[in-house]
């Protein structure tokens, strides 16, 4: 698959601090970011120390249950968290440039340009009054010195490339007009027409059937491939990040838990909420045998106030320091890293 590429837009945006030194890999690098949402006179506070990093050209997941902060933790990123939320520390130096402090114009020029974002519903990402040609040439006239008609046509190329037969047509059709498979290539369309050094999927696959799904990560895959860029896959499914990604990052109640090689966290996960996200996966190998993840003796908002390790309430290995003082993220393997005091090992059958 070849990516249509637009005109050069000169050099890369970065007006705020130094860019990456000569031979250094990382991309992204975020350290102890806090977003919160205001709910009355108390506060939320959805990602709560988040750090993790990530390199040119890799692909890392970021996984875990519904309410872990995965979504607003790509929003962050972007400055895109709605009302009430906000960012309240922490930063997120992407080629030099920390997303959290730079002015809102910056913003503007690395938005689309240098991060594309799918997100996760596409029935309410994509305006509805807008056409998918407007939809998808807007950040090309945007960010790339290109005049309506060249743009047009980088678009029908960019629509025949995510493999959407009669781009022609689908081009002047409205949101409402496609299917859910469709509305998703549209937004993997937009998210790779300015070439993004960083893509954020949130969840691309969600609401699809098995093939479409299938097709739109391998469309993904490709994509990332072929322009070289780095990607961010939040999902829940598992497979999907044993597939597809070379690290993974776990969070569980606004934290990371857990982040490392994807292999190793598969095979030797260290902490027990890793563990039972695995074994809630279905295996064809041990059919029946599944089952959910452990929730007795906790509730989320329990969790998040509790002053020790969030998960100590459900975790079958907790210790009383557990409930005490939060674990850090510490090393337990070659660029493993494990949030727990007690760092079992845990079998997974």
């Amino acid at each position: 698959m070849t990516i249509a590429k637009p005109a050069d837009p000169g050099p890369a945006v970065n007006t705020t601090g130094s860019g990456s030194e000569e031979g250094d890999t990382t991309l992204l690098a975020v350290t102890n970011l806090q977003t919160s949402f205001a709910i009355g006179r108390d506060e939320f506070r959805a990602v709560d120390g988040v750090s993790f990093t990530i390199d040119r050209g890799q692909v890392v997941g970021l996984v875990g249950e519904s309410g872990s902060g995965k979504s607003v933790t790509a929003l962050s990123l972007l400055r895109l968290v709605p009302r009430p939320g906000r960012i309240v520390g922490g930063s997120a130096y992407f080629d030099g440039i920390d997303l959290v402090s730079c002015s809102e114009p910056t913003m503007r020029k690395i938005r689309g340009r240098r991060i594309g974002m799918i997100f996760q519903d596409p029935q309410t990402a994509l305006n509805p009054m807008l056409s998918v040609g407007v939809l998808i040439t807007e950040g090309l006239r945007t960010h790339f010195d290109v005049g309506k008609r060249e743009a047009f046509n980088q678009a029908v190329d960019l629509l025949r490339q995510v493999h959407i037969s009669d781009p022609e047509r689908i081009i002047k059709s409205y949101p409402h007009e496609l299917s859910g498979g469709m509305k998703q290539r549209v937004m993997v369309a937009i998210a790779v027409s300015c070439q993004p050094d960083l893509m954020l999927a949130d969840e691309p696959t969600t609401a699809l059937d098995v093939t479409v799904q299938a097709q739109i990560l391998e469309l993904l895959a490709e994509t990332a491939d072929a322009t070289d860029a780095a990607m961010m896959l939040i999902t829940h499914d598992l497979a999907v990040i044993a597939g597809y990604t070379s690290k993974t990052v776990v969070m569980f109640a606004g934290k990371v838990v857990e982040m490392g090689p994807t292999r190793d966290v598969f095979y030797t996960p260290r902490h027990p909420y890793t563990a039972e996200l695995l074994r809630s996966t279905p295996r064809l190998d041990r059919l029946g045998s599944s089952r959910g993840i452990q929730a007795a003796g906790g509730s989320e908002d329990a969790d998040r106030a509790s002053a020790g390790c969030r998960y100590a309430s459900r975790c079958q290995f907790a210790e009383a320091q557990c409930s005490e003082k939060d674990p850090p993220l510490e090393p337990c393997g070659d660029g493993h890293e494990v949030a727990c005091w007690v760092k079992p090992v845990l079998d997974l059958t």
